[in-house]
């Protein structure tokens, strides 16, 4: 598997779920992966050397998954350039010393050279698309050669994977044959969210009283978010009264803001910004929350994907709070467990309105019913034979 993430402190996402259950069942996995935060960590080393290691599971014990870096120059701008050298490089060197049989791709760059070296091999190519990803390339004055290769992989893979239905109709929009063009959705581990504990301990542990209504979000704090706004209007007055509270799990580009932001507030009895915790605990801090939030504001990037965190938060029988996104709208419509605001800063007075209601419960039970068929073994299961099916079928796998 090809991705331009970072497989060790990223996630877990869709692809170790999937790729640790496929090893679970007796399978090969090898990834290779990009050190997409190097930036972050300022460090003054230019070159990153080649690695090669087994990587700690994030959900399935024992999966031993290998994870193949390669070598990066560590200079803005320039690590693009290094890394698609490195990286083809790599994935021609991988194909030379062994065969496997099949490659799956999330990224731009090395989804763009693994197609073609892919071909030459007759080994299938599976995109993997859970992103409109040019979108998310930070310096503008790229997004339209991302955009050119976005393209060229949708239009050439064997396979074009979708984690929804408007991700699946952006695909075919970018070119990607439809009758190649496809959708996986995402998944939970149901068992583990509905069978959790902790909460009061979590509470407790953040200084949040019992009659506290805790907001909860968890992930990576993109500026476009909306975490800010939330916390913005939780700082002005009716959140306090309200007794409302938000609590964060994560990391990310506007981390540091909304922490500062807190402090010279004087509101970091409200707002309790928490590093990302292992996979494992994550059931305990739903177990806090009283609502789950998605408040992303409605930008390209947000507006087709369904991230992952909405299932566990649904699983949890936690109602969810979300910005009217038109994929979140086209995957869970009404009445199934999520309500929808018009921008971030209407969260915290829906939020506090649905409790003087008494409708959290209700609304809860609502989206674990609604998402207790998008258990991870079963889309594992589809996984599998999908990739079983291209692997077999040794006929047109390419296009053109």
């Amino acid at each position: 598997m090809l991705q331009e993430s970072d497989w060790i402190e990223r996630g877990p996402h869709q692809s170790h779920h999937l790729l640790e259950r496929l090893c679970e069942r007796g399978h090969f996995v090898r990834v290779m992966d990009f050190e997409i935060g190097w930036r972050e960590r300022r460090t003054t080393e230019l070159f990153s050397a080649r690695k090669e290691f087994v990587a700690l599971p994030k959900v399935i014990e024992g999966s031993g998954i290998e994870v193949v870096r390669p070598a990066l120059i560590r200079l803005p701008i320039v690590d693009y350039i290094s890394s698609f050298v490195t990286h083809a490089l790599e994935i021609g060197g991988q194909l030379g010393s062994w065969t496997p049989d099949i490659i799956v791709g999330l990224g731009l760059l090395n989804a763009f050279s693994g197609i073609r070296l892919a071909r030459r091999a007759g080994i299938p190519f599976v995109y993997y698309v859970i992103d409109e990803l040019h979108r998310l390339v930070p310096q503008a004055v790229f997004r339209d050669v991302a955009r050119v290769v976005e393209q060229s992989n949708m239009r050439s893979a064997s396979l074009v994977l979708s984690i929804n239905n408007a991700l699946r109709d952006y695909t075919i929009g970018m070119g990607a044959p439809p009758e190649k063009a496809k959708v996986l959705p995402a998944g939970v581990d149901i068992q583990r969210f509905r069978s959790f504990g902790g909460g009061s301990e979590i509470r407790e542990r953040h200084g949040f009283r019992h009659t506290d209504l805790v907001l909860f979000f968890m992930g990576w704090v993109y500026p476009f978010s909306g975490l800010r706004e939330v916390a913005e209007s939780l700082m002005g007055g009716g959140g306090r009264e309200a007794g409302a509270r938000l609590l964060v799990v994560g990391k990310g580009d506007s981390w540091d803001e909304i922490a500062r932001l807190a402090k010279v507030r004087g509101a970091t009895d409200l707002i309790k910004m928490v590093d990302f915790r292992p996979y494992a605990e994550i059931p305990s801090y739903l177990s806090a929350a009283d609502v789950c939030l998605l408040p992303a504001l409605d930008t390209g990037t947000m507006r087709n994907i369904v991230p992952i965190k909405m299932y566990e938060y649904l699983a949890a029988g936690k109602p969810v709070i979300a910005t009217r996104l038109s994929g979140l709208l086209r995957e869970f419509g009404e009445h199934h467990g999520v309500v929808y605001v018009d921008s971030p800063s209407e969260v915290v007075a829906k939020a506090t309105k649905l409790a003087r209601e008494g409708s959290l419960q209700r609304i809860g039970e609502q989206g674990r019913a609604f998402v207790s068929g998008n258990d991870w073994r079963s889309i594992t299961d589809a996984f599998e034979v999908l990739l079983t099916k291209l692997v077999d079928g040794r006929g047109a796998r390419f296009r053109g």
